[in-house]
């Protein structure tokens, strides 16, 4: 009886707290320096959501290991939701197979709701002897572990994508990790590299200029910014899919009510004209998800991705 009066005691408590909350500025923690896709797409999200909530919404920048800074913080602090954290597909599905962390993003978080979602896209040297897919996996055959292929990070999506297409095409791509998005493409531009798997937004304009040359996005359909560039899917990889993507998750043991209250909110948000037309102008498609659908799919892609880097046996460097 005492119990049944004790969880009836907690689950008012969490029911008042949910109607109080917030009442006090909620912090968005970034793992990402400012200015990058998370960044951006926190402080878009996060303008709505304080006007919605009648609150502040602070991003609080906690940048290294991949995004795992931010993930960590955010998971040891108090889960009444007044801090929260904008995650990527890296820090939750692919560093806990690369480096020890200090939480287990199946069970030290609570997810709330995905953010946005997008596909990278394959770019090669204007002057290289490759007009598709087909082209590149051929001269990567007759020349092996001699593609070079850049990207933003050991783990991040680029690097996944480019090991996920070794795997299923069966060639040797030699990966060039670089410390961020703008490194790389600068890595690109000065020829260091043949390849590079590039965010659409980053690329779009080299590839306008002459710069690059886009040969395939790594999303199921087409990139809404590069609609003429076909999936690798299309060209002779049915099943392939390695997307970038973001979702808000705070720490285990969050009150339902709270959870939802937060999911809500930003779902309305993500559903904002205004916010739907920044976050794509930056490339990034807005989705939110119910808290356990996006549970489901971290699941997925945490099993995915820990399968690549096994099979490619990718350490970090």
């Amino acid at each position: 009886m005492r119990l049944l009066a004790g969880l009836v005691a907690i689950s008012f408590a969490a029911a008042a707290a949910a109607q109080g909350f917030p009442n006090k500025p909620v912090t968005i923690v970034v793992g990402f320096e400012p200015g990058g896709g998370t960044d951006t797409t926190a402080r878009i999200v996060g303008k709505t959501l304080g006007e919605q909530l009648g609150e502040q919404i602070v991003v609080e920048n906690r940048a290294g290991a991949g995004g795992t800074i931010a993930v960590a913080y955010a998971a040891k602090a108090a889960p009444d939701g007044y801090t929260i954290v904008l995650a990527n597909v890296g820090a939750l599905t692919a560093n806990p197979f690369l480096m020890h962390l200090t939480y287990d993003p199946l069970k030290d978080l609570t997810p709330i709701s995905m953010a946005a979602i997008f596909a990278n896209v394959f770019v090669v040297q204007p002057d290289l002897p490759v007009k598709n897919l087909a082209d590149y996996v051929k001269l990567a055959k007759e020349k092996p572990k001699t593609m070079t292929y850049a990207s933003s990070g050991v783990g991040g999506a680029g690097h996944l994508a480019g090991e996920l297409l070794a795997i299923m095409a069966k060639v040797d791509l030699v990966h060039v990790p670089y410390k961020g998005g703008g490194p790389a493409m600068r890595g690109f531009l000065g020829k260091e590299v043949a390849s590079f798997v590039a965010t659409p937004i980053s690329s779009v304009k080299q590839i306008e200029a002459g710069k690059a040359r886009a040969i395939a996005t790594t999303g199921s359909k087409r990139a809404e910014l590069m609609p003429d560039v076909p999936t690798v899917a299309e060209q002779g990889y049915p099943g392939y899919e390695a997307l970038n993507w973001y979702g808000f998750l705070g720490p285990a043991g969050m009150p339902k009510p709270i959870v939802e209250r937060l999911h809500d909110e930003i779902a309305k948000a993500l559903s904002n004209p205004e916010v739907v037309s920044a976050m794509k102008k930056t490339g990034v498609e807005p989705q939110s998800s119910k808290p356990e659908e996006f549970a489901a799919y971290i699941k997925r892609e945490y099993d995915t991705w820990g399968k690549v880097i096994k099979q490619a046996g990718i350490k970090v460097q």
